[in-house]
Parts: C-alpha cells; sequence; structure tokens
C-alpha cells in the first residue's frame, strides 16, 4: 500500500521558517518523483515545488524560488520541504505527492499538514 505521511507543519511568524517531511512507502522510492502542493482556503491547489528520486531534478514555483528548498534522503525514503523568509500568502495545507514524475495530477497523495503563518 502507498503511504505519504507529511509532518513538521504548525504556526510561524513571518519572516520564519519551517521545515515538512515527507515519509513515503509502499513504492519503489527511486522511481518517483515527490512534489508538495498547497492549499489555502478559498483557492485552488497550488504546486510549490517537485524533485526527481532518480537524478534529484528539482523544480519550484516561481513564489517560493530562493526561499524554499526541496531535498530528498532515498536511504529514508523521505523528501524534505525547507521553507524560509515565510510570508502570510505561504500558509495553508501542504500535501506531498508521488508520480513518476513531476507533474500537476500526480497518483498518489498525503493527507496533508497544516502550515500557518501568522503577521
Amino acid at each position: 500500500e502507498v503511504q505519504l505521511v507529511e509532518s513538521g507543519g504548525g504556526l510561524v511568524q513571518a519572516g520564519g521558517s519551517l521545515r515538512l517531511s515527507c515519509a513515503a512507502s509502499g513504492f519503489t522510492f527511486d522511481d518517483y518523483a515527490i512534489g508538495w502542493f498547497r492549499q489555502a482556503p478559498g483557492k485552488e491547489r497550488e504546486g510549490v515545488s517537485c524533485i526527481s528520486s532518480s537524478d534529484a531534478s528539482t523544480y519550484y514555483a516561481d513564489s517560493v524560488k530562493g526561499r524554499f528548498t526541496i531535498s530528498s534522503d532515498n536511504a529514508k525514503n523521505t523528501v524534505y520541504l525547507q521553507m524560509k523568509s515565510l510570508k502570510p500568502e505561504d500558509a495553508g495545507v501542504y500535501y506531498c505527492a508521488a508520480d513518476r514524475g513531476c507533474i500537476y495530477s500526480m497518483d498518489y497523495w498525503g493527507k496533508g499538514t497544516l502550515d500557518t503563518v501568522s503577521t
């Protein structure tokens, strides 16, 4: 059974940092890409970042470039999203997802972790 479990969300002040983790199981981690998405209340889901586990290629939304860093620990089947200089508009539920490539409609999804950024 494929499982993606996010952790690390919470309440942080604007300008602060958070690190999210996505622990994956039930599939061959090296064959998949892991993406981070977020959804704020009343807004559509937005792709934030993605990493290919096979070659470590990374992708970022323009809104987070220079502030967020995605990384992968293949030995632990875990992907991290380091978020710095957080802004109120970064708040939302963050989901990790897995598929063969970095695409919007990924096959497997976690349940999400809530990030709240206070002003």
